[in-house]
């Protein structure tokens, strides 16, 4: 069978390669403390512009991800031991680049009773004993959908608190194998209704890729079911595919096309929309966060 010719790249997406003396700060502190970062492992494209401005997402649990998921880069397998002192070293690393505002995520841990859970709270924990000042956003898994596991994590009061749908339902088999949709929303869901019930203001926010073959009806109905599950925030980017055998790009969408989806989003009751091709999960949060506070109190 004749190799499918690739798409080629436009020139909204084209990055600048450029480092400055942060990027290279950055990247000693991640290896002086052994962590992994999101922007690595998943070869995000907006590493140049986030490390420069001494911004990371850190990814806890490993680098090794129990899922198998088509358009992510992540490697695949069995993962090793957890690392006890991952949520100190993520928080003395925080601490030197002087945030005030961690994002934190981590690769699904189906071999873990707990899904790590308990991790990503003592990380949280870990990095409000040291910067007391820091709001911090964790982009967690669906923990199988067991919200005792997610009620851990609410526990520890981040400001912030995302899951990811990814893509479409109709999608869900070829590019998320092992997760489900509906389970997605029900902790979007749960997340929201427990900030509502307890009045932490713990805001919620979602991500979606285009380009993987979805129409425009269908991501209108995926953004309706996330705006139907009381979510705060939603961010919608370009997949881009990482590898040579990862899922193909069926469709480069246009900035144009980006901002009606932006629009729409606010329309179906969303606080706040990133919506453009180079979006990712964690690019700008500290302002997403910002603007849903001035929307919301």
């Amino acid at each position: 069978m004749p190799e499918r010719r690739r798409l080629p790249r436009p020139d909204w997406l084209k990055v600048s390669l450029k480092t400055t003396e942060n990027f290279q700060k950055v990247g000693e502190l991640i290896s002086d403390h052994s962590l992994h970062t999101v922007c690595q492992e998943a070869r995000c494209p907006n590493i140049y512009e986030c490390w420069n401005q001494r911004t990371a997402t850190f990814m806890i649990l490993g680098d090794v991800c129990t899922r198998r998921c088509g358009f992510c880069s992540v490697k695949k397998g069995k993962p090793d031991a957890v690392d006890c002192h991952e949520p100190e070293n993520v928080a003395k690393a925080a601490e030197k680049m002087g945030l005030g505002y961690a994002v934190v995520t981590s690769v699904d841990r189906d071999d873990l009773p707990d899904g790590g859970a308990e991790h990503f709270a003592r990380t949280i924990e870990a990095i409000r004993a040291r910067i007391p000042h820091c709001r911090v956003e964790v982009l967690i898994p669906d923990f199988s959908g067991r919200q005792d596991l997610l009620g851990i994590v609410l526990d520890a009061r981040p400001d912030v608190l995302a899951h990811n749908l990814e893509t479409v339902k109709a999608l869900y088999r070829r590019v998320r194998p092992i997760a489900v949709y509906e389970r997605s929303l029900a902790i979007l869901r749960a997340a929201a209704e427990n900030s509502a019930a307890t009045r932490l203001t713990i805001r919620t926010k979602c991500g979606i890729m285009l380009g993987l073959g979805e129409t425009t009806d269908e991501v209108l109905d995926t953004m309706r079911d996330i705006a139907a599950t009381g979510c705060d925030i939603i961010t919608i980017g370009q997949y881009l595919s990482p590898k040579l055998n990862s899922l193909p790009v069926e469709k480069f969408y246009t900035p144009a096309e980006f901002e009606f989806f932006r629009e729409k989003a606010l329309e179906f009751g969303v606080k706040h929309a990133e919506s453009a091709p180079l979006v990712r999960s964690s690019y700008h949060a500290d302002r997403a966060h910002t603007e849903t506070q001035k929307t919301n109190g």
